[in-house]
């Protein structure tokens, strides 16, 4: 095709031979993903967690308890054009805040919406004295893993974003036997709340020869940094040994 570069986003760890014989450059990057390790019910994750982080977590959702929200987890057929309304109004008003450019359309939410509902988990809390809608998350499942992916809020209320886009998410994920949650880029903050350092892969195939080891280069220094990172964040750790 004469493309100036081609790129592999996502790749399974066994599949990364396959491109470096084609002459891809691999690219490491991390990601913070939370895994099921056969719990029973939401207590049996806190109970594997160490004792500061298993209050910190409680707090937290008992600290919500008081803002008069009331949390419903919605998927299949409880899923409508209504709620694909509500989630793009939510997706723009992150962007808002955050100085960003949308780049998902209304029409991809209601295709989504429309064609997919199955595999969606939308995670909504409406105001318990008037059922106004105040924040919504949005995920995706298939198999047996789950991805967190959009969120947005009308209001700010205090501890709601984890709650939400973390603490729902996990409990969903244990109801349905599900083995890993990926919540999405950043976020050092998953550490404290059990999601551990894990490596994502990508591969990158440059024909400018210039541009290429320039890429490659930098590419293989950050390889070594991400790995002291990863060793460093294992250090912090909060499950139980």
């Amino acid at each position: 095709l004469r493309v100036s570069s081609s790129h592999a986003l996502f790749l399974p760890e066994r599949e990364l031979a396959d491109f470096t014989q084609q002459g891809f450059a691999v690219r490491h990057s991390l990601q913070f993903h939370w895994r099921n390790r056969g719990y029973g019910a939401f207590s049996d994750y806190l109970d594997a967690l160490v004792s500061k982080r298993r209050r910190q977590i409680s707090r937290e959702r008992r600290q919500l308890e008081g803002e008069g929200l009331e949390i419903e987890r919605l998927t299949g057929e409880d899923l409508g054009s209504e709620h694909a309304t509500l989630m793009y109004r939510f997706y723009l008003a992150t962007y808002d805040r955050k100085w960003g450019s949308p780049y998902l359309t209304r029409a991809f939410f209601d295709e989504v919406f429309g064609t997919i509902k199955d595999r969606i988990l939308l995670v909504l809390a409406r105001d318990r004295r008037t059922g106004r809608p105040v924040a919504g998350a949005l995920n995706l499942f298939k198999g047996r893993k789950l991805y967190g992916r959009y969120w947005g809020a009308a209001e700010e209320r205090r501890n709601l974003h984890f709650e939400l886009c973390y603490y729902q998410a996990i409990e969903f994920a244990i109801e349905r036997g599900l083995k890993l949650f990926e919540a999405g880029a950043q976020g050092e903050h998953k550490l404290t709340r059990g999601f551990l350092p894990s490596l994502t892969y990508s591969a990158h195939e440059i024909r400018h020869p210039g541009f290429r080891c320039a890429i490659e280069r930098y590419i293989a220094e950050e390889r070594e940094i991400l790995a002291e990172d990863v060793t460093a964040y294992l250090h912090h750790d909060p499950y139980k040994r």
